[in-house]
């Protein structure tokens, strides 16, 4: 078996990703790393529950998922940023599945706080042994959404999924893509960030919003046993890496 990567691609970034993206993932592929990608999509969730007139509220970078949301979060992520992915990756000659469209379940869950934030799952479990054998031929694609016991689907923030699936398979690397070169602070980079300095940077509110959940994913990952856990927008540029060297936020 070959070293694992798990990709998060943000749903801003689902739409502009550059050759070297691909070329990249081509090169992992050839080599024998299993890669497994796990896709966003917010901000098209976002749009279509706007214009279906449905309340679009997050809290500490959550989506609240009532019902009629995880209707459209489904048919959004499956329907439209899935397909995408998997087409472009097709274009580039690269052998890709779509494991939803599988009909297997992959991610195990339960709810997160039902009274809190709906139909929002954390997740309990993966299926590792499908998603090993489709890394041994193939890139897989999956969206973080979970089913429970009881068959219900539940929507999962794609980092907090991202960096659990990492743990749970085992990863040795995690790079958590997204539209922006990694942590920026006065308009640079942060080449490392440990908890203490996160910590410090979400009391100044310089880490808020979406940004919030994903650093504490990427900790929980390196905690958990993921070796690298790496913030950027490109495969090839380290951005932000993570260390867990000091107390954890």
């Amino acid at each position: 078996m070959g070293q694992t990567i798990v990709i998060k691609i943000g749903g801003n970034a689902t739409t502009h990703l550059s050759p070297a993206f691909y070329q990249q993932l081509a090169s992992w592929h050839q080599a024998g790393k299993q890669v497994l990608i796990v896709h966003g999509g917010g901000p098209q969730i976002s749009q279509w529950s706007s214009q279906l007139n449905l309340p679009v509220s997050k809290i500490n970078g959550i989506r609240v998922t009532g019902l009629e949301t995880l209707k459209v979060t489904q048919a959004v992520l499956l329907g439209l940023v899935q397909p995408n992915l998997c087409r472009h990756l097709a274009d580039h000659k690269i052998p890709a599945l779509s494991l939803n469209g599988a009909g297997i379940p992959i991610i195990q869950g339960a709810y997160l706080d039902k009274a809190v934030y709906g139909e929002v799952g954390k997740v309990t479990g993966v299926n590792c042994d499908y998603i090993n054998q489709v890394l041994e031929r193939q890139i897989g694609v999956c969206a973080p959404l979970a089913i429970t016991k009881d068959g219900k689907v539940l929507n999962v923030n794609g980092d907090v999924a991202a960096a659990a699936v990492a743990k749970l398979l085992g990863a040795e690397k995690l790079v958590l893509l997204t539209d922006v070169p990694g942590i920026m602070v006065a308009n640079h980079v942060v080449g490392s960030l440990t908890p203490g300095k996160a910590k410090q940077l979400v009391e100044k509110e310089i880490i808020q919003s979406g940004m919030r959940p994903k650093i504490t994913a990427a900790f929980e990952a390196l905690r958990s046993g993921v070796k690298e856990v790496a913030i950027t927008n490109e495969l090839k540029h380290s951005g932000t890496s993570l260390t867990t060297t000091q107390a954890a936020i």
